[in-house]
C-alpha cells in the first residue's frame, strides 16, 4: 500500500524492452539484469516478463493519466453553456409566473 507522499520509480519503455531482450535472447538471469540495469525492485523484471508474455509489446505503453477521456475541452464548455441556458430558461419561467 502506498504511503502519503510516496513516489514510485518510473522505468521508460525502452528500458523494459531492453530487459526483455536481455532475458529472452541473451539468456541473462533476473538477478543479473536487475544489478546491471540498476532496478531497485528485485521482482520487477519477473513481473515485466509475465506481463510481456501475456500482452506482448503493448503491455509497456505508458498509461498514466486519463488518456482515455473521450470528452474534449470544447465539449465540456458546450455542455456547461447548455446547462447555463437551461437554468436561465427556468428562471425566466419562474419570473413570468410571478409577474
Amino acid at each position: 500500500m502506498a504511503l502519503k507522499g510516496q513516489t514510485f520509480k518510473h522505468y521508460p519503455e525502452s528500458l523494459k524492452v531492453e530487459v526483455i531482450r536481455l532475458h529472452a535472447e541473451e539468456g541473462w538471469s533476473y538477478r543479473k539484469i536487475t544489478e546491471h540495469m540498476e532496478i531497485h525492485d528485485k521482482d520487477r523484471v519477473r513481473k515485466w516478463m509475465r506481463k510481456y508474455r501475456l500482452e506482448g509489446q503493448a503491455s509497456f505503453a505508458d498509461r498514466r493519466g486519463n488518456s482515455y477521456r473521450t470528452e474534449t475541452m470544447q465539449e465540456r464548455n458546450l455542455r456547461s453553456l447548455r446547462l447555463e441556458v437551461d437554468v436561465l430558461k427556468k428562471w425566466l419561467q419562474i419570473l413570468n409566473r410571478e409577474g
